[in-house]
């Protein structure tokens, strides 16, 4: 066998043993949820000599959010500042295709009823490695990672006082899929999984004692079996004008399989000059077992997130 056969194998092998390998890692640990794109615009046929193609896309906005029943805190319509970095890393060589796209962001979002100010970011990493049945669909798996670098907070409304409602790795979630890609154009991407393995991670000793995000009070993790799909699409609808979406959703086998958990995130740009652009962000989020919301605390609600702004879009 030669290397580049043995190199083959280990890859594979390696993204089928991850759900494993994490299980083994910690009892009380078992690491999440999604892609960011279309990122591979590579077909079946593709002759072109390039193995790898990579880029990224970093933007700095300055606008106005707005958000309502967000479980990683902040205040219903805020200033904010963020910058984001969108990264990708594509192989493709004969039938076997890796996609890895990395989704960071931060930025501050300042309160304009309490006065405070928090801060708003993500980490969103995904990677599918996948092998050609024919030119529009793949089987193979795919791994995501997602949460955040810094605390957020939710106040009072009356006296302004704080209380953490994320952190690092609180929550944080982590998935691994055995699936079908179907791609029917270069614009749409259709993932669907009868096999996942979902981790919810609260590694935050005050959160996890409340029961927070689903997992038990007192402990720091659940692991959930369960059916993934994720939607993608990303088009250029004019030279200046793009829309990118991404659609996720998980529905757990052990407990009530018909309350799905859906992600969705959505991105209008509009490039004004060079490097000008305009941006709409919306966010959305449904988790059954997040029970923070309404009148008891103790239920579930649509998260929402809208942040609409202008500032510096630079493309490598």
């Amino acid at each position: 066998m030669n290397a580049k056969s043995i190199m083959k194998k280990t890859i594979i092998t390696g993204l089928l043993a991850i759900p494993f390998i994490a299980e083994a890692q910690d009892p009380a640990i078992r690491n999440l949820q999604v892609e960011s794109g279309n990122a591979s615009t590579k077909t079946v046929s593709d002759t072109s000599k390039k193995k790898w193609k990579a880029g990224a896309i970093f933007r700095v906005t300055a606008g106005q959010s707005s958000l309502s029943n967000w479980a990683g805190g902040g205040d219903d319509f805020s200033v904010s500042v963020n910058s984001t970095l969108n990264v990708y890393a594509c192989h493709k060589k004969n039938k076997f295709s890796w996609d890895n796209v990395l989704d960071l962001g931060y930025g501050f979002i300042q309160s304009s009823s309490l006065g405070s100010r928090k801060n708003d970011d993500r980490i969103d990493f995904i990677s599918k490695y996948n092998y050609a049945v024919n030119a529009k669909t793949t089987v193979g798996t795919l791994v995501n990672f997602r949460s955040q670098m810094m605390p957020g907070y939710t106040y009072n409304e009356k006296t302004g006082a704080k209380q953490t409602a994320s952190r690092f790795l609180a929550p944080a979630f982590a998935l691994a899929s055995l699936g079908i890609d179907h791609r029917p154009d270069k614009s749409l991407s259709l993932f669907l999984s009868p096999v996942s393995a979902r981790w919810v991670i609260v590694m935050n000793d005050t959160l996890s004692a409340r029961g927070a995000f689903g997992v038990d009070s007192g402990r720091h993790s659940i692991n959930e079996l369960g059916a993934f799909a994720t939607i993608n699409y990303k088009k250029d609808i004019t030279k200046n004008l793009s829309y990118k979406t991404r659609l996720d959703m998980f529905s757990n086998y052990r407990k009530n399989p018909l309350n799905v958990d859906v992600y969705m995130t959505n991105l209008v740009s509009v490039k004004v000059f060079k490097m000008l652009s305009f941006s709409w962000n919306v966010d959305l989020i449904y988790d059954d077992d997040t029970r923070i919301f309404g009148p008891e605390k103790n239920a579930p609600a649509l998260q929402f997130k809208s942040i609409i702004g202008a500032g510096l879009q630079v493309k490598i």
